[in-house]
């Protein structure tokens, strides 16, 4: 058996020019999807120094507080916001949004007012039913397909234990 030694090798050529039509592809991709962006936070601008004989502002809309009210067996026993009580019936808490509807002026759309803060102080033994119901009644309501909203804040004082 005879092995052959061939001398004369075939050369291998690169072929160059889908090589480049790759790159121009590539840079014609990254030059495209380029977003420039700009610098976030440089500002000139010179603030007064505060004085030291400063106040603070008052609130404009006051916070409103809302009380719920539990009997023992930790039943609603009243609902009450400010000095206006809404009893502890099953329509309470439609007293109490169409109370708030009437005092928030929601007619206005969104951003037409200051936004108002309600507190709930509900008692330690309420169920916590009742405390979703009345967040249902003073965070909005729909009428007629559209969201309105009422109250966006919404906060809890500290529990107390009897």
């Amino acid at each position: 058996m005879k092995i052959r030694h061939a001398d004369h090798r075939e050369k291998i050529e690169l072929q160059m020019t889908p090589m480049i039509d790759i790159v121009f592809l590539l840079l014609v991709f990254f030059i495209m999807t380029f977003k420039i962006v700009l610098p976030e936070g440089d500002f000139n601008i010179r603030m007064p120094l505060p004085s030291e004989n400063t106040q603070p502002q008052p609130l404009e809309t006051p916070t409103l507080r809302l009380r719920l009210a539990a009997n023992d067996n930790g039943e609603l026993a009243s609902v009450q916001m400010g000095e206006k009580s809404f009893g502890n019936g099953p329509d309470a808490f439609a007293q109490l949004h169409q109370y708030l509807r009437s005092i928030v002026q929601d007619d206005g759309g969104p951003g037409a007012g200051d936004e108002p803060e309600v507190e709930i102080d509900a008692d330690y033994n309420l169920r916590y039913d009742y405390t979703i119901r009345a967040i249902t009644a003073i965070s909005g309501y729909i009428e007629n397909g559209d969201p309105h909203t009422l109250v966006e804040k919404i906060r809890f004082t500290p529990p107390k234990k009897p």
